[in-house]
């Protein structure tokens, strides 16, 4: 059984508690802390968001269509729907010469509340540029039309079904996770995204190692590795484009910079590469709904591997134990590390 990773109190007494597992390695696969059962394999879901964005970079297609550190940084995303992320989206696609029609990652509407209401007051419905994956799935269109421009294919054809675990796009997708992880993706679970394209269930140790060598590319092709300091450079200089206002990895990330790359993905997981440490984290919070869990995990791991000063430690400090406030505003309780943390260093 996993390990007790985060407690949920209330007047002192602890009220809920959510088990998992954590994995840290370096790139070549070497153990700095491991907590629970980081063998099995989990779907990282969006958590890969940037082992995926690879071959954006790789190929040529980010350089090809002028896309800015905003749009590449979109590409890792999994964004609110806030309009300029929709507008982002959408300004990624004119580049290659397609619309939100191009975008097979289905329709939801904008996470961000007040998005939401704006389009309410528009009398509009949302659209598949509002989808949290909208910037992920533009940077695959991209890979899609430089590979048909250099085929002599017509674009909006070639990328058509791109979501298919057997189209081009998704088979170099799923090659630079492939690479980056080391996990032979053809004999590991496959399911359906959230967005449709093909998602591979991956021990926590290997998407960890994949993590370290995406924030030092050690142990990945030169273009591949290259690849990586571009994406790490984009998302540092716009970090709001990677979730959103008041976001665990915007606030993170801006302050952090370039010392901290870290993404959400659904059902408690989180990854992250600590390119300062030339480490790589990956986490699963049992229960599947712990994505608060899971960002209190995220943050103690940062706090003891990246903190350098007070000005980190402010940031940290409510993020690690997260105030629990009822609607008149009083502090009732916080989420906080389990005892097995507070022993990471």
């Amino acid at each position: 059984m996993n390990p007790v990773l985060v407690n949920v109190l209330r007047g002192g007494a602890v009220e809920s508690f959510h088990r998992g597992a954590l994995a840290i390695v370096d790139a070549d696969g070497a153990v700095h802390t491991t907590l629970g059962d980081v063998d099995r394999p989990v779907f990282p879901r969006s958590a890969v968001k940037a082992l995926q964005a690879l071959p954006l970079v790789a190929s040529g297609a980010a350089e090809h269509f002028g896309l800015s550190d905003e749009q590449i940084a979109l590409a890792c995303a999994s964004h609110r729907g806030e309009p300029l992320h929709a507008a982002t989206a959408a300004a990624m696609l004119a580049r290659a010469g397609l619309g939100e029609s191009a975008l097979e990652c289905g329709t939801h509407w904008p996470y961000d509340e007040a998005a939401s209401r704006q389009l309410a007051r528009q009398r509009k419905g949302p659209g598949a540029l509002h989808n949290n994956c909208s910037g992920k799935h533009a940077g695959f269109v991209c890979v899609g039309c430089l590979m048909a421009l250099q085929a002599g294919r017509e674009p909006a054809e070639f990328v058509r079904g791109y979501v298919q675990p057997g189209h081009p796009v998704m088979r170099e997708i799923s090659a630079a996770l492939q690479a980056a992880t080391g996990c032979d993706l053809a004999s590991a679970p496959m399911g359906t995204d959230g967005c449709s394209i093909p998602t591979f269930g991956i021990p926590l140790r290997q998407l960890a190692r994949g993590f370290a060598r995406f924030g030092s590319g050690h142990g990945l092709s030169p273009t591949h590795a290259a690849a990586t300091r571009r994406l790490r450079q984009a998302v540092a200089q716009a970090p709001f484009m990677v979730a959103g206002t008041g976001r665990f990895d915007t606030r993170v990330m801006q302050h952090f910079g370039e010392r901290v790359f870290c993404k959400v993905g659904a059902e408690g997981v989180y990854c992250a590469a600590l390119p300062t440490r030339g480490l790589g984290v990956a986490i699963k919070i049992d229960d599947g709904q712990g994505a608060r869990a899971a960002e209190v995990v995220m943050a103690a791991v940062i706090r003891a591997l990246a903190q350098r000063d007070e000005a980190d430690a402010a940031v940290l400090r409510e993020l690690v134990n997260v105030p629990l406030r009822n609607w008149n505003g009083i502090e009732v309780g916080a989420i906080a590390p389990a005892e097995g943390l507070r022993a990471l260093s």
